[in-house]
Protein backbone atom coordinates (compact mmCIF):
# COMPACT_ATOMS: atom_id res chain seq x y z
CA UNK A 1 0.00 0.00 0.00
CA UNK A 2 1.03 3.54 -0.52
CA UNK A 3 -0.18 6.76 1.03
CA UNK A 4 -1.52 9.71 -0.93
CA UNK A 5 -2.27 13.21 0.25
CA UNK A 6 -5.34 14.62 -1.44
CA UNK A 7 -6.85 18.09 -1.42
CA UNK A 8 -10.63 18.16 -1.76
CA UNK A 9 -13.20 20.92 -1.63
CA UNK A 10 -14.78 20.92 1.84
CA UNK A 11 -18.22 20.13 0.42
CA UNK A 12 -16.91 17.03 -1.37
CA UNK A 13 -15.04 15.89 1.75
CA UNK A 14 -18.16 16.27 3.89
CA UNK A 15 -20.29 14.42 1.34
CA UNK A 16 -17.72 11.59 1.28
CA UNK A 17 -17.77 11.41 5.09
CA UNK A 18 -21.57 11.21 5.16
CA UNK A 19 -21.71 8.53 2.48
CA UNK A 20 -18.91 6.49 4.08
CA UNK A 21 -20.69 6.64 7.45
CA UNK A 22 -23.98 5.62 5.85
CA UNK A 23 -22.27 2.69 4.13
CA UNK A 24 -20.39 1.69 7.28
CA UNK A 25 -16.95 2.08 5.74
CA UNK A 26 -14.06 4.47 6.15
CA UNK A 27 -13.52 7.45 3.85
CA UNK A 28 -10.34 5.72 2.69
CA UNK A 29 -12.34 2.65 1.65
CA UNK A 30 -14.91 4.83 -0.09
CA UNK A 31 -12.28 6.77 -2.06
CA UNK A 32 -10.37 3.57 -2.91
CA UNK A 33 -13.55 1.89 -4.15
CA UNK A 34 -14.67 4.94 -6.13
CA UNK A 35 -11.25 5.28 -7.77
CA UNK A 36 -11.14 1.57 -8.62
CA UNK A 37 -14.60 1.76 -10.20
CA UNK A 38 -13.68 4.82 -12.25
CA UNK A 39 -10.43 3.25 -13.46
CA UNK A 40 -12.26 0.06 -14.43
CA UNK A 41 -14.84 2.04 -16.39
CA UNK A 42 -12.19 4.04 -18.26
CA UNK A 43 -10.13 0.94 -19.03
CA UNK A 44 -13.26 -0.85 -20.28
CA UNK A 45 -14.02 1.98 -22.69
CA UNK A 46 -10.41 1.88 -23.91
CA UNK A 47 -10.60 -1.91 -24.37
CA UNK A 48 -13.87 -1.69 -26.29
CA UNK A 49 -12.44 1.00 -28.57
CA UNK A 50 -9.50 -1.30 -29.36
CA UNK A 51 -11.87 -4.25 -29.87
CA UNK A 52 -13.73 -2.30 -32.58
CA UNK A 53 -10.58 -2.48 -34.69
CA UNK A 54 -10.63 -6.27 -34.51
CA UNK A 55 -11.46 -8.35 -37.53
CA UNK A 56 -13.12 -11.77 -37.38
CA UNK A 57 -11.55 -12.54 -40.77
CA UNK A 58 -8.04 -11.84 -39.45
CA UNK A 59 -8.79 -13.78 -36.26
CA UNK A 60 -9.91 -16.84 -38.23
CA UNK A 61 -6.87 -16.52 -40.52
CA UNK A 62 -4.59 -16.54 -37.47
CA UNK A 63 -6.46 -19.50 -35.99
CA UNK A 64 -6.10 -21.36 -39.30
CA UNK A 65 -2.32 -21.20 -38.88
CA UNK A 66 -2.54 -23.05 -35.56
CA UNK A 67 -1.81 -26.77 -36.03
CA UNK A 68 -4.89 -28.99 -35.79
CA UNK A 69 -3.70 -31.38 -33.09
CA UNK A 70 -5.34 -32.97 -30.09
CA UNK A 71 -4.84 -30.94 -26.90
CA UNK A 72 -2.61 -32.24 -24.17
CA UNK A 73 -4.53 -34.08 -21.45
CA UNK A 74 -4.33 -31.15 -19.04
CA UNK A 75 -5.86 -28.84 -21.67
CA UNK A 76 -8.87 -31.01 -22.53
CA UNK A 77 -12.38 -29.92 -21.62
CA UNK A 78 -14.00 -31.92 -18.82
CA UNK A 79 -16.47 -34.61 -19.93
CA UNK A 80 -19.89 -33.18 -20.71
CA UNK A 81 -18.61 -29.69 -21.61
CA UNK A 82 -19.09 -28.87 -25.29
CA UNK A 83 -16.56 -26.70 -27.13
CA UNK A 84 -17.50 -23.15 -28.05
CA UNK A 85 -19.03 -23.51 -31.52
CA UNK A 86 -18.68 -19.77 -32.18
CA UNK A 87 -14.91 -20.22 -32.47
CA UNK A 88 -15.13 -23.15 -34.87
CA UNK A 89 -14.55 -22.41 -38.57
CA UNK A 90 -17.80 -22.10 -40.47
CA UNK A 91 -18.78 -21.71 -44.08
CA UNK A 92 -19.12 -18.11 -45.15
CA UNK A 93 -22.73 -17.06 -44.82
CA UNK A 94 -24.34 -14.65 -47.17
CA UNK A 95 -26.07 -11.89 -45.26
CA UNK A 96 -29.51 -10.99 -46.43
CA UNK A 97 -31.57 -8.07 -45.31
CA UNK A 98 -35.17 -8.54 -44.54
CA UNK A 99 -37.60 -5.78 -45.12
CA UNK A 100 -40.13 -4.98 -42.49
CA UNK A 101 -43.59 -4.33 -43.76
CA UNK A 102 -44.94 -0.86 -43.20
CA UNK A 103 -48.24 -2.25 -41.85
Amino acid sequence: MSAMSLRLPESLHQAAKRLAEREGISVNQLVTSALAEKLAALMTVEYLERAKRGSRKKFLAAMARVPDVEPEPRDRLPAGIAPNKRLQPTKARRRTRTRKSGK
